[in-house]
This record gives structure tokens, sequence and C-alpha cells, in this order.
């Protein structure tokens, strides 16, 4: 439960701007949360009560700005009010905290690893997960639990979250045309969920391999001189 000591007349959503307006310095950032978010959308068709938001800005109070993560997760709130979406997400309209909030560290560094940590942690989103593909001595994907206030690194790729139901870790694979180290969802026995583009190769096997079963079904049937047509 939120408890906020909050002005009596308080903007909307749509009277409070969508982002921080800083743009991104890689494309990384659009492309790793919307991979993320097109799984989710794909594995999670049938839920309502989820949103996954991208470089939108997160209100805590209507004085101050807004923290902006690369990607972040709800759940138990409407994936959308209207055909007009959210343009931002403001706790006092939600009344939920994200679960998860995703940065993607760019050349420029945005405190990723301090200020915007503690921002997080005092907000109490359970789950922080950083990526940065130039980490060389450390790990490049980190996922931070909050426990007692405080982010604890969890160990393993991937991670298991069991209050989400899934889990997040990285490998190498093909993302708009990319060949590189991609970060996905994962479920509790740590096998991939597939991309929209691969479940859409995973259907077409599935349709052509049938095809070649009614084929080779029909085939039999003609030599115990059995018209397929007819039955």
């Amino acid at each position: 439960m939120l408890d906020y000591k909050l002005p009596r007349n308080l903007p909307s959503a749509e009277e409070l701007s969508d982002s921080d307006e800083t743009p991104v310095d890689n494309e990384l950032q659009e492309l790793i949360p919307g991979l993320l978010k097109a799984i989710l959308l794909m594995l999670w068709s049938e839920r309502m009560d989820w949103f996954f938001g991208i470089d939108m800005g997160i209100y805590s109070h209507p004085d101050k700005p807004p923290i902006v993560p690369d990607g972040f997760l709800s759940l138990g709130v409407e994936r959308f009010y209207d055909e007009e979406l959210r343009p931002s997400y403001v706790l006092w309209d939600e009344n939920v905290v994200p679960i998860l909030a995703l940065e993607v560290v760019s050349q420029t560094y945005r405190k990723e690893y301090s200020a915007k940590k503690d921002e997080y942690a005092s907000l109490g989103v359970l789950y922080y997960v950083i990526y940065s593909s130039r980490r060389r001595r450390k790990p490049r994907l980190e996922v931070h639990k909050l426990v007692n206030g405080e982010y604890v690194l969890q160990q393993g790729n991937p991670v298991w979250m069991p209050e989400i139901g899934l889990g997040i870790g990285c490998e190498r694979g093909i993302y708009a045309g990319v060949p590189r180290e991609w970060l996905y969802w994962y479920d509790q026995n740590s096998k991939r969920y597939p991309t929209p583009q691969e479940q859409v190769k995973i259907a077409e096997q599935q349709a052509q391999a049938e095809a070649q079963r009614a084929e080779r079904l029909a085939a039999k049937l003609r030599e115990l001189n059995i018209d397929p047509e007819s039955i």
C-alpha cells in the first residue's frame, strides 16, 4: 500500500510528461526492453493485469521530477485504460509500485549503480535489473532484490523471480536482425521463452510437419486403393 504525503489536488497522468525527454544515446536502450515487452505480449496475451513501460516517467510526487527507467513491469494493474493508452505512470493513480525496473547502461553513465539504485529502493521496487554490455570483469547482467530496504545481488543466469513467475537472463540470439547478447524471460526450469519471430518459425515448422504427416497418410490410403478425398 502506498503511503505518500501528497497535496489534495493532484495532476492526472495526462497533465504530466511521459518521460524526462532525454534522448537515448544507444539504440539498445529501446531494443532490449522492447524485446522483453514483445515476449510478454505473446506470453501473457490473455492476462490484462500487467503493464510494461518503456522510457516512461514514474511519478511519486507531483512536485518532483519522475524517475524514468529504460523499462519497468507492474503487476495487478490494468494493461490499458482506453485507446489513448498511458502517457505516464502515476503512483497516486495506479496505487501499485512497479515490481521490476530495468536500466540499460550506455556510453553515458547515468548513475545506474548509485543514485538510481537508491531511488528505486526508496520507491520499493522489488527487483532492480542493470545490464551493461561493456562490462568485462564484472557480470554484464545484475539482478538486485530488495531485502529489508536494501538491494541484494542475486546469483545465477537466469535469475528466477517467484513473485513475478518469470526468470530473467541474458544469452546470445538474434533480434531485429542483430546477432548479439539479449535479455530474455525464462521459466522456472531456466528454459527460455521464444521471441515472437521464433514463435512464428515454430508455428510454421509445426504446420509443415502436420502437412507432411497428412501426405504420408494419404499415400498409405492410396496404396490400399482408398481415395483420401472420400474420407
